[in-house]
């Protein structure tokens, strides 16, 4: 799944001449290594502060990703960080945003960020879905599912974000939460459903630890246990399509969490 890393200075002159041209000329550049859906990441710092930059070249298959970023943003700040310009210029599609000096989440079952989490994915949960071109839940699970029916569990006006990576959260004295590439339209309890799978695959957390977490959202007490069963079932199929024959430690551990919480959820 992971996009081919570039280096900034590997950029051609055209689009460092556009990135400088937004930012003021550049002193420093730092590499920033987190995240698989960017070919560009990095932070640039300038005699007035530091910009956050992510891109893709212009005819990558997920290039759609920067535009719904881009779209979004204004109606998830601030619980995302400012986009601050857009640029598409020379074969590449490049976002620019306010910078966050926070560490990356700590999903462990002790860890004092995970209230943080679940208050920002509670505070998600109260911000309108804005009336913008999204994918809709029912239909990027619909290929996952026994019965075709089951994608009404889906079904909902609420925003969701989908990828709740750690690395997807900055900490400060609160959360940010960055990559809005795969924002979604669907059920409210989606997010919280997500989170599990991520909390069993972070380790330490059985299916039991990672609910009681979810459960403190209080979208999560709207499903079902026919639509859980459901959603966590799609997610076995599609992780074992993300991982593959040969399944990284990544794509391994997701898998075998999706995996987990299902068994747990069908021998309830």
């Amino acid at each position: 799944m992971a996009t081919q890393s570039v280096a900034f200075d590997d950029l051609p002159e055209p689009v460092l001449a556009a990135v400088e041209a937004e930012t003021g000329p550049i002193l420093k550049v730092e590499a920033v290594s987190a995240g698989l859906n960017s070919a560009l990441s990095a932070r640039v710092y300038t005699a007035t502060g530091s910009v956050f930059l992510k891109g893709l070249r212009s005819d990558h298959r997920w290039v759609w990703t920067q535009q719904r970023e881009a779209d979004i943003n204004p109606y998830v700040v601030p619980l995302a960080p400012r986009l601050l310009w857009h640029i598409d210029t020379d074969g590449w599609n490049i976002l620019g945003f306010e910078t966050v000096d926070g560490h990356h989440a700590d999903y462990g079952p002790c860890s004092p960020d995970l209230p943080k989490v679940a208050q920002a994915l509670q505070q998600l949960g109260d911000i309108p879905c804005p009336d913008i071109l999204l994918r809709r839940a029912e239909q990027r699970l619909a290929s996952y599912v026994d019965d075709p029916a089951a994608v009404a569990y889906f079904e909902g006006e609420s925003l969701l974000h989908t990828d709740l990576n750690c690395h997807n959260l900055l900490i400060t004295d609160r959360v940010h939460l960055v990559d809005w590439g795969w924002a979604t339209r669907g059920a409210a309890w989606l997010d919280a459903a997500y989170w599990v799978i991520w909390l069993i695959a972070a380790g330490n957390h059985g299916p039991e630890s990672a609910e009681a977490w979810a459960a403190r959202i209080p979208s999560w007490h709207i499903a079902s246990p026919p639509a859980l069963r459901a959603f966590a079932k799609a997610n076995t199929r599609i992780w074992d399509e993300i991982a593959g024959a040969d399944p990284d430690s990544w794509t391994g551990s997701m898998t075998a969490a999706a995996h987990t919480w299902s068994a747990h959820l069908d021998g309830k």
